[in-house]
């Protein structure tokens, strides 16, 4: 049989098919669009879930830890103060110093060995803001410190026989200060170029929470008591120490607070820079 067709019409059918056939391959083949970008604060609440599911077995002996040696350090205090302000001193640097172990110390080396690891490639991919990679670790990091702060505080106003009426501002002491030093130790393993250093740099800036917030600040030298102005925690160990005064200066310990708040959003924002920076290497 002959067909009735022209050979043009034939090879225009062809061709036709065939563009229609290259075009549902590449259609298939081509990339899907990247989902959107997780807004700040629900990308801040699931890294915060996952980092507090994660931590939360291996950091509760490291809490244990850091409560024990608190409270063994206002034990040995108890031999040379008696009372007055500076058991208020020793009391508050020693709660607060909780705090600086977890929220400082660990978060500095946890991050300093993210990014020696290449962890941070893994967040990097994900479609969060690094906002909340650096807020949602810290404020897990921050929560771990919750019990141990309560239980030195009032271990040590039975100690030293001091009032229990105004604990209460550790509602804002602990998140404040936790805040502040989270910051710190973010920033310190990020811009870190070594995880040895970043574990160096979070001991250090332990060590001078310990020497420069529980011991009493008319007992320190001059520019000893400077560094002590500069320490993040000074400000929420100043608040909490006014609070076990028979009638604490609401003022004061307002303002020390608003000092710490301001000084943990500074430090927050240099944390979110360093990972920032870190990620894009």
């Amino acid at each position: 049989m002959t067909s009735i067709l022209p050979v043009e019409s034939a090879e225009s059918v062809s061709r036709s098919a065939a563009g229609r056939t290259a075009a549902a391959r590449a259609a298939r083949t081509a990339a899907a669009p990247l989902a959107p970008r997780a807004r700040l604060l629900p990308a801040l609440a699931a890294v915060y879930r996952a980092q507090l599911s994660r931590a939360r077995v291996a950091r509760i002996p490291l809490l244990f830890v850091a409560t024990f040696q608190s409270i063994g350090i206002m034990v040995l205090m108890r031999g040379v103060v008696d009372g007055g302000a500076e058991a208020r001193a020793v009391v508050a640097g020693s709660s607060v110093l909780v705090v600086a172990f977890v929220a400082l110390n660990l978060l500095a080396q946890y991050f300093g060995r993210l990014r020696a690891d290449g962890g941070l490639d893994h967040y990097a991919t994900l479609p969060v803001p690094p906002a909340a990679v650096v807020l949602g670790a810290a404020g897990a990091y921050a929560s771990f410190t919750v019990p141990g702060t309560i239980v030195t505080a009032v271990t040590g106003s039975v100690l030293f026989g001091l009032p229990m009426t105004h604990l209460w501002v550790l509602v804002a002491v602990i998140p404040l200060s936790g805040a502040a030093l989270s910051g710190l130790g973010a920033a310190l393993g990020l811009l870190a170029p070594r995880q040895e250093l970043a574990t160096l740099l979070g001991q250090l800036g332990m060590s001078a929470a310990l020497l420069l917030g529980v011991l009493p600040a008319d007992r320190l030298p001059g520019p000893v008591g400077w560094a002590r102005d500069l320490l993040p925690s000074t400000y929420g160990v100043e608040a909490l120490a006014r609070s076990f005064d028979a009638h604490p200066d609401w003022a004061v310990v307002a303002l020390d607070l608003g000092v710490c708040a301001v000084v943990g959003v500074l430090s927050l924002a240099v944390a979110t820079w360093a990972y920032r920076r870190a990620a894009v290497r």
